[in-house]
C-alpha cells in the first residue's frame, strides 16, 4: 500500500519579517563616547609602534581579555611586521560602524593611514555594551584590481 501526503498551501500570511542581527550605523548616529573611545585607544595602541611606549589599557577601557591578550611583546612583534611594510602611522580615518543588535556591541572599522601607501590595512575596534573595548584586532585588506 502507498500513499501520498499533500502539502498544505502556503497562504501567505506566515510572511517573515526581515531581521538582521548586524546593521550598518550612519556615523552621525552613533553615541559620540564610544566612538571616540574606539578612535583613542585605537591611535593609542598604533601609535606604539611609532613611539616604542605601550601604557596598558585600564579596566574602566577594555575588558579583562583584551588587557590579558594586549601584552607589550606581542605588541611589538606585530609593529616590526607593519613598520616594515606600511612605514610610520599617521592617523585613523573611520569607514564603517556596524551595530550587533542582539549584544549591542558596535563594531568601529578604521581605515589606517601610514607613510607608506603600498598596502592598506585596517583597524576594527568592537566596544561593548558597557563601553569598554573588548576586541582590537588590525589586518592587511585585499588590493582592488584595476
Amino acid at each position: 500500500m502507498a500513499s501520498c501526503k499533500s502539502k498544505s498551501p502556503n497562504s501567505g500570511s506566515e510572511t517573515k519579517e526581515a531581521y538582521s542581527r548586524y546593521v550598518k550605523m550612519d556615523f552621525k548616529e552613533v553615541n559620540s563616547a564610544k566612538k571616540n573611545r574606539a578612535y583613542d585607544l585605537g591611535k593609542r595602541l598604533l601609535e606604539t609602534c611609532n613611539t616604542s611606549k605601550f601604557k596598558s589599557f585600564s579596566k574602566d577601557e577594555a575588558t579583562e581579555s583584551v588587557i590579558k591578550n594586549a601584552t607589550i611583546e606581542k605588541i611589538s612583534k606585530t609593529c616590526q611586521k607593519i613598520i616594515m611594510r606600511n612605514g610610520k602611522f599617521i592617523d585613523l580615518q573611520l569607514s564603517e560602524v556596524i551595530h550587533d543588535v542582539e549584544t549591542d556591541d558596535y563594531l568601529f572599522k578604521y581605515k589606517i593611514q601610514y607613510e607608506k601607501k603600498y598596502f592598506e590595512r585596517e583597524l576594527n575596534v568592537k566596544i561593548n555594551k558597557d563601553g569598554k573595548v573588548a576586541a582590537m584586532s588590525t589586518k592587511e585588506l585585499a588590493k582592488k584590481p584595476m
